[in-house]
């Protein structure tokens, strides 16, 4: 196989600091550079180190503005890259019309679907619009589409008469087998295995007051600790507040994006997972990698990801039933959380989904995946 050149485009940038997409573009460039293919992604901001562990970082400066600096962001990294690699991977289709730029100069576009995000709650009527647009742009644009589920490629197909090529990539986890300094901890002043834990968006569709609400039914003995941000304060914000502040065992610090993050997820008693409009959610994969018992929203995407190593709730009552079996049975909480690590190693380790990638990297778009590698998966 020839070196590639790759530009990854649609995150903050690496080291990864945020989100998914950020931890998705570190773990995979590394990766993909250690394994012979030449990377470049894409940064927020006027200037850093110009390599991350072989990667190269490109840094593209935006002022701020709003809901539109990415859109800006975007732009101009995909204006930049337009005739630099031989492949530009999109992380994300809320900028799909821009990836015209560099499909106009002949450079194949990979284009990662993600979620479902028009079915956010938090976005008003243009902001449904746009994605619903950006959405439809995304059906004829790419050289090839990815998803990270199954249920997003289905979501997809079912939606659109036209589709280009969809492989099904999903994102990846590593599995903690040695426990986190367990001091992260004293900064909540919570004890190994005696909190429940979320880590989520604190949006409508994540269900994060059903979950609190579940919680708060269940009178659990241990505390919750809710990581989320509340710097942009909304009614829903705001309810879940007010529920924190009425309960003392609800601790509703923030977001938390450094490596304590690793601890909370290894020692807690169970992890709360509302998410119900993603592919492969991260955050999800992340828990399961700790060991952590997940009791998770009764989605397909959920359903695809956890399959048996997590319990399921469709509404509060479920919640605060589920929460009082797990505190009670120590011997259901370590099966859970053994049988979610050996699913995110058989399945979504970082190592086999770099391999997958590496294998459309050699076949290219052009020959049907599935008769070279059983997980990843093409359509017409």
């Amino acid at each position: 196989m020839l070196r590639k050149r790759i530009a990854i485009i649609g995150s903050r940038g690496i080291p990864a600091r945020y989100g998914g997409f950020e931890t998705f573009a570190e773990e995979l460039s590394t990766r993909l550079v250690a394994r012979g293919v030449d990377v470049t992604v894409y940064c927020e901001g006027a200037g850093g180190p110009t390599m991350h562990k072989g990667v190269h970082l490109a840094y593209v400066p935006t002022p701020h503005l709003g809901g539109l600096t990415t859109i800006l962001h975007d732009f101009r990294a995909l204006w930049h890259a337009r005739k630099r690699f031989d492949i530009v991977y999109m992380l994300g289709y809320g900028t799909s019309i821009f990836c015209l730029l560099p499909k106009l100069q002949g450079t194949p576009i990979w284009m990662n679907m993600d979620g479902v995000e028009w079915k956010r709650e938090k976005w008003g009527f243009f902001g449904k619009s746009w994605w619903k647009t950006m959405e439809f742009v995304a059906q004829y644009i790419p050289d090839l589409m990815i998803a990270d589920a199954e249920a997003i490629r289905n979501f997809l197909s079912d939606r659109h008469r036209h589709m280009p090529e969809c492989a099904v990539i999903p994102y990846g986890a590593n599995v903690i087998n040695t426990p986190p300094d367990v001091s992260a901890l004293n900064d909540w002043r919570v004890l190994p295995r005696q909190y429940h834990l979320i880590v989520s968006r604190l949006e409508p569709e994540n269900h994060v007051l059903e979950l609190f609400e579940g919680y708060i039914a269940s009178q659990s003995p241990y505390p919750l600790v809710a990581l989320g941000t509340t710097r942009k304060p909304n009614r829903y914000t705001r309810a879940l507040q007010d529920l924190a502040r009425e309960n003392e065992r609800i601790i509703l610090p923030g977001p938390v994006y450094d490596d304590r993050i690793q601890a909370l997820r290894y020692y807690a008693r169970t992890y709360l997972h509302g998410h119900s409009v993603g592919g492969t959610n991260p955050s999800l994969l992340e828990a399961m990698g700790s060991g952590s018992p997940v009791i998770a929203h009764e989605n397909v995407f959920n359903r695809e990801v956890a399959q048996d190593t997590a319990v399921y709730f469709k509404n509060s009552d479920d919640v605060a039933n589920l929460i009082r079996i797990l505190d009670k049975d120590e011997g259901l909480r370590r099966s859970l959380g053994q049988r979610a690590k050996e699913r995110v190693l058989e399945t979504y380790s970082w190592e086999r989904v770099t391999s997958m990638y590496l294998r459309l990297l050699e076949v290219g778009v052009e020959e049907p995946l599935e008769k070279k590698e059983e997980a990843v998966a093409v359509t017409p």
